[in-house]
Formats: C-alpha cells, structure tokens, sequence
C-alpha cells in the first residue's frame, strides 16, 4: 500500500481538485485508490454507503466525488471528521458520519486532538483495501498558529508517516514566496515531511516560469513535480466551497433560474446540472441584490442553519421579491432547508441550531418543521408524482415536516413513501440531487419552456473526471509522484 498527501500553501489553491484527478489517472492505470481527507470543513454534504452496522452516514461533498474518480462507493472512513459551519464561531462536527456535537471555534479547537485517534483508525481501515490513498490537507501547514493539535496536515501526516507534496496556486499570485515562506515557517520535522511541490492554475507559456521552479527548488531543496495549467475540465466538478458561488452566474439560456445565496448555503451542487442546460441561465444571486424579475423559477436552497437563513433571507428583501414573483406566476422549489422555510412555522425547541423558539416561515406551502436532534441520511429513488418522472438523489436533514391534510405531495419514494408539497406553482421537498437524472431535469425544464440535453449529471461528471486526468498525466510527474507515495515519511 501507498500514500501520498497533498497539502497547500493555502485554502483554495485547488487541492480537492487535484486529488480528484489524480485519484482518476491511478484508477484508470489500474490501481485500486482511496480519497482520504481527516477534517473536512463544508456544508455541501454527500450520504454515504452503510457502515458494517448498516447506518450511512455523511462526509465532504469533495470526497464522494473523488470516490467517484475512484470508481466506488463513498464511506464514513473516506472524511472521518466534518466539520459544518452554523454561524461565524460555531458549528456542527461529524465524526464517523454521525453528529458528534455543536462546538463554538475555540472549543473545538482544544477538543480536536482528541479525534486524531478516529482519524487515523479510518486511514487504517482505508489502507488496508487498496493499493494506493491519496490524501488532501485542509487549509495549509503554515497557519503554524493552527499547529498544536493538528489532524488535518501535519498532525496527521507525521504519525501516519506519510509523505507530502505541497501544492502553490500561482494564478492567485505570489507563488514563489508562498512556498518558499511555508517552507520558512515550519519547524524542520515539518518541513522534512515535504517531499516535493506542485503549481496549479497557471496560465500561459510554462518556459517563462522556469526560472521560478528553479528559484523554489534552490530555497526550499524541494522537486518540482508538475506545473498544471488552468484545467477546463475542473469546471465540469461540483465545487465544495461556497466562495465560488461569489460570481456565480452559468449559462446563457433564455429561461433564468434563479437562487439566492443564504449566508450559510449548503449543497449548492444540486444545481450543477441545470448549470449545465443549454437553455439555461442560473444565477447564484448575492446579498444584496435583487431576485431577477424575469426569473422563469426561484429555488431557496438547502442552509445549515434554517432559522438563521431565513432571518438572512428577509434582511435581504428576498422575501418580498419571492411574493412578487409568485404574484406574476412564476414558479417556487425549495430543497431541504429552503423548503422548511416555505412553510407555515419553523419550531426549535431543543435548540438543534441555536436558541429554543419557533418562528413563522414564509408561509407558501401549508407545511410546519419541527426540527430535530437526529438526521435522516438517505439514497433515494422514485417519481414526481405530477409527471412520473423518474428521479435518484438523496436525503440528509434533522427535522420533520408535516402537511396539511389534502396537501399533494411532490415525490414517491420507491418504497412508497412519500415526500414534499405542492401547491399550484409552489413545491418543496428534501430530495438533494434532484436533477442529477435527465428524466426529472426534463420535466422540470418542459414545464419552464426549454428542452433538456439529456445528460445524467453522474455520467457528465465522469467524463470530465477522465479529461482532468488525462491532463494532469501530461503536465505531473505522475511516476515520481508513486514513488514518493511508496516511500513511507
């Protein structure tokens, strides 16, 4: 068994990216390989397969999909620790899947060395079923103030002994120093775990940055590994981290779909498809702006923190934008979180997000959530029950909603169960991934006016996971980088 960990001179420089492509190019030379990431800090969510005791459980959004490039399934032991933000100075953690506890930032910061354990049982559990793991930090080594009871870099790296190439983004600017300083600032055991370094996102004529490889190399004793250009295929992947959505706007269709950015959106994947339609035009709309006025469809996405989303929601003017929208006859979804908020109340009262209360939701769909210390996490299949299209996605949400009797519900499970709300041009439901399937999606898009292109979200992302491999393999020194990974730390 082999493994490697990328880690980064910073937050964003491209790591879940890379580990993605990487997982693919090994897998596609025959290697089994497993994606491992100890801490993981995000919102957007994947359920995963039953553990030995037949619970699922959740982990980073990133690794199902770099599962994915390794053509299997996603498990617990894949992202062991989760951390999912629910304000500025606290959140939820998930270790194994399951929701160990709210923490405020720094007390999960003196609680977390006690997780190292967890963490490296799952990179035991995951060596021992492939040829190759493929690790991705979080953040970056040089946050040395971050360094005491590290899991997620070198805290992890060191007793797990694994090697590690540092990855620079030079379109960001400042590559040079970035490694170089990080290389400054670790203490020498530290820095003796680095055995290599990648740049990422560069644009244009590679021979002009030679003298700068050879720059870093001098300062650091670091190799260059690879200097990977700007990957188009990366555009093709579900993002992980919400400071993409910061611009957000895909597409150049005529139907405008629109979806407000919540201060604490979660999932924001389950758009990537309709991102994708050519007919399509969805907009990530920012605080601050307006809901477009010709929006054909408004979707109010998932939120780690539905109360608080909705406080945020209001703040912004949405709610009055989403009224007149309606009153114009345009079409309403909410998913997950945003469905709760289209109901008649929101009731707290164990505090699962903050302080006990109830608060009265938007009031579109004749539904009421009371929300929940347990989740539901999920794989589903099924129907929407106007159309009989077929759908596959999956649930994971702490609450329930109940409907008002007579209320249609939106979808039915394949077990029969059922689930959401419908009223006239007003759905909701809990369903993530919802038109990943082109069946669905093409429902949705005949009932705005537009054809689909009938591609399954799952096999667009594929082949893009093949395209970044491919790329990667000509610009990487992918056979160093296996000898690297075969050489324990």
């Amino acid at each position: 068994m082999a493994t490697v960990m990328l880690q980064g001179t910073g937050s964003d420089v491209g790591k879940s990216v890379l580990v993605a492509g990487l997982c693919r190019l090994f897998a596609n030379r025959g290697l089994t390989v497993r994606p491992f990431k100890p801490q993981n800090m995000s919102n957007n969510a994947a359920v995963t397969q039953p553990d030995a005791n037949g619970r699922r459980g959740e982990i980073g959004r990133a690794q199902a999909l770099q599962a994915l490039a390794c053509r299997t399934a996603p498990t617990i032991d894949m992202n062991p620790v989760l951390i999912k933000p629910q304000s500025d100075v606290g959140a939820q953690v998930i270790v194994h899947g399951q929701v160990r506890g709210q923490f405020a930032a720094r007390d999960y910061q003196a609680a977390k060395v006690s997780l190292l354990g967890a963490v490296l049982d799952s990179y035991a559990r995951l060596s021992a079923e492939c040829d190759l793991v493929i690790v991705e930090g979080a953040g970056s080594p040089a946050e040395t103030n971050l360094r005491a009871g590290d899991i997620a870099n070198m805290g992890f790296a060191r007793p797990a002994r694994v090697p590690v190439v540092l990855v620079g983004d030079i379109d960001r600017g400042g590559v040079i120093a970035s490694l170089v300083g990080t290389h400054a600032v670790l203490d020498a055991e530290d820095a003796a775990m680095i055995r290599g370094f990648l740049i990422n996102k560069f644009r244009g004529d590679v021979a002009l940055f030679d003298d700068g490889l050879r720059e870093i190399e001098r300062r650091t004793g670091w190799p260059g590994l690879g200097v990977i250009p700007w990957l188009a295929a990366a555009r093709s992947l579900p993002a992980e981290d919400a400071v993409v959505l910061d611009s957000a706007a895909s597409g150049e269709g005529a139907v405008v779909i629109a979806v407000p950015m919540l201060s604490r959106i979660a999932n924001f994947d389950d758009f990537d498809a309709l991102a994708a339609e050519p007919g399509v035009r969805l907009v990530m709309v920012p605080p601050g702006s307006p809901l477009p006025a010709d929006a054909a469809l408004v979707i109010l996405p998932g939120t780690k923190a539905t109360i608080a989303d909705l406080g945020f929601l209001r703040a912004q003017g949405w709610d009055i934008d989403l009224a007149g929208h309606v009153r114009r006859g345009g079409q309403v979804l909410g998913i997950c979180g945003g469905y709760q908020m289209l109901g008649a109340t929101i009731a707290d009262p164990d505090g699962v997000e903050g302080t006990p209360g109830q608060v009265a939701g938007l009031g579109l769909l004749p539904v009421d959530t009371v929300l929940t210390g347990d989740k539901r996490l999920e794989d589903v299949t099924g129907i929407s029950i106007a159309d009989a299209a077929a759908f596959a996605g999956y649930e994971i949400h702490a609450g329930r909603t109940s409907t008002a009797p007579g209320t249609p519900p939106m979808l039915r499970f394949a077990d029969g169960g059922e689930d959401g709300a419908v009223l006239g041009k007003i759905a909701g439901c809990y369903v993530h991934r919802l038109f990943d399937h082109p069946a669905q999606r093409a429902a949705l898009l005949a009932r705005l006016g537009a054809a689909s292109n009938g591609i399954h979200e799952t096999a667009r992302v594929d082949a893009a996971l093949d395209s970044l491999a491919a790329a990667l393999d000509r610009v990487v020194d992918a056979d160093r980088l296996l000898t690297i990974a075969r050489t324990a730390a």
